[in-house]
């Protein structure tokens, strides 16, 4: 049995417009993925910072934030 002829173009223009349309119709389910991305990759950075910086003491960190150790 022969197989059917694919058009490349029109096989790539009919996935693009279907993850378009996916992407569009879970707008909010997309941003909350990329927000958590985000969040995890800025977490990893300040840790990494964090572990090359000298240790502060708890009183001067509160006395930042306005409370008493």
């Amino acid at each position: 049995m022969p197989e059917p002829a694919i058009d490349e173009q029109r096989l790539k223009a009919l996935l693009k417009a279907a993850v378009l349309e996916a992407l569009e119709e879970q707008r909010d389910f997309v941003r909350n993925l990329l927000e958590e991305a985000l969040e995890d990759i800025a977490l990893s950075r300040a840790i990494e910072e964090g572990s090359t910086t000298k240790d502060v003491p708890a009183a001067e960190i509160h006395a930042i934030l306005g409370r008493r150790a």
